[in-house]
């Protein structure tokens, strides 16, 4: 997690302590979305930092419909915000429509709120459209004094959006989700250190990658981890990245190669054809 700058944490800190009875209030008299809307609009300015007058846009027009709010920096798009009523659960079909909005305007990223829970989105572009939950919170749960707490917040603050930290973040979720972890185990340069560590605990046995490999699918990994889309596309980014590593050595050892044959040149020097010559 990226080090939050004291002016920053400062604003997270008084906006958790000013919200946090506003959304409570709000909720036992049980307002409705429009406002919820306003409250929303109120915490991007005071808690996260956007200008409401230039970053904040309401009701954005999408091909003959409307999101509730958008971020735009430097013009562009960057975020769709859907608001529910602060009383309403939000669900999975809320999230449907938020992603839809941002497929139609290729916006990879989506926020579903109520005020009090709010869920960050990555929109996958795949065949379907799929998303990713990386940040699920309750604002009302907030403790200003936990500074995990003020990370999580400041993952869609606007000093962190310029510098695509929640996109880091996300890429650091999927490096330990389920599905990469499992993938990576069954890789070739971890099977071979797994063999190699095993035959150091028994030398005079014979073990087989293979074998390995069928305890930790059958075994060891659970069916779910290996199977699905985003089994699937773990796999490819491991073999993408593997295949990487070893084009960068075999680069690297032909340019070695090269070397050393310019310095056996240089070493030897020129052949002398006139040596064998009375």
């Amino acid at each position: 997690m990226p080090n939050i700058p004291k002016k920053v944490q400062d604003r997270l800190v008084s906006g958790i302590k000013k919200f946090q009875p506003i959304l409570d209030q709000s909720k036992s008299r049980d307002v409705g979305e429009a406002d919820t809307v306003t409250i929303v609009k109120d915490m991007l300015t005071e808690v996260f930092g956007y200008d409401k007058y230039s970053e904040v846009t309401s009701e954005y027009a999408i091909k003959g419909t409307f999101c509730d709010l958008a971020i735009k920096l430097d013009n562009e798009l960057k975020c769709l915000i859907e608001v529910k009523a602060i009383g309403l659960e939000l669900k999975d079909g809320h999230v449907k429509q938020a992603v839809d909005y941002a497929t139609n305007e290729g916006v990879d990223w989506v926020i579903l709120t109520n005020g009090i829970h709010w869920r960050v989105y990555k929109v996958a572009f795949s065949k379907p459209i799929d998303k990713d939950l990386v940040i699920d919170i309750n604002f009302c749960c907030l403790n200003t004094k936990q500074e995990d707490d003020l990370q999580i917040l400041f993952m869609w603050c606007r000093e962190a959006w310029v510098k695509s930290l929640l996109g880091d973040y996300h890429t650091q979720q999927q490096a330990l989700s389920r599905f990469f972890i499992g993938n990576m185990l069954l890789s070739n340069p971890v099977l071979n250190s797994i063999r190699k560590g095993l035959k150091q605990i028994s030398p005079d046995v014979r073990i087989e990658i293979e074998q390995i490999q069928l305890v930790l699918i059958n075994e060891v990994i659970k069916r779910e981890v290996m199977e699905g889309d985003k089994a699937d596309e773990a796999k490819k980014k491991i073999n993408k990245m593997l295949k990487a590593i070893a084009r960068s050595k075999e680069e690297k050892n032909a340019a070695e190669n090269d070397d050393s044959s310019e310095k056996d040149k240089i070493t030897k020097g020129p052949v002398n054809n006139n040596s064998n010559q009375s």
